[in-house]
């Protein structure tokens, strides 16, 4: 039997305005779009939004349906609509928040798995890591590739 370690890591700041200001103004555009989320049932209210290679920013929410399956997080909104609108540009970071009927949450929210596996064959298909910014009132906490919150990523030589 062997034991391997494995380390993630993150960098935590107290507040937004801890952040450089391009992470600043895309944390502050997740949070908008969030205010526009379609949660009716959940009433949890997402927004990521993406800085591209250009300086372009793309912006999605989640969007919830009475057939709880056919709902899509936030993250993925602004992922797929960013791959199929700018093909060839791949995305520098993301933002995500989420805020509930008391307003922003307390702690960061986190990606799904399906979220993380979607960012991952992004960072796969340019090459490049994405920054990852999660955003809670309490603190706020950067990733520097997805690979830090998904250490055991289904890859495509995973497929071989």
């Amino acid at each position: 039997m062997r034991t391997k370690e494995i380390r993630i890591f993150v960098y935590e700041y107290d507040n937004v305005s801890e952040l450089n200001d391009s992470d600043q103004q895309l944390v502050l555009e997740a949070r908008k779009i969030a205010a526009n989320a379609y949660a009716p049932y959940s009433g949890f209210n997402v927004g990521a939004s993406l800085l591209l290679e250009n300086g372009e920013v793309i912006s999605g929410n989640n969007q919830e349906n009475a057939a709880f399956t056919t709902g899509l997080c936030a993250e993925r909104v602004a992922l797929f609509y960013a791959n199929a609108a700018f093909p060839k540009l791949s995305v520098k970071a993301m933002a995500v928040t989420a805020a509930n009927q008391h307003g922003l949450l307390e702690d960061t929210v986190k990606p799904c798995g399906s979220c993380r596996q979607a960012i991952l064959e992004t960072e796969v298909r340019f090459n490049k890591p994405i920054k990852i910014i999660l955003d809670g009132k309490n603190k706020i906490q950067v990733f520097e590739g997805v690979e830090n919150l998904l250490p055991f990523a289904f890859k495509p030589e995973s497929l071989d």
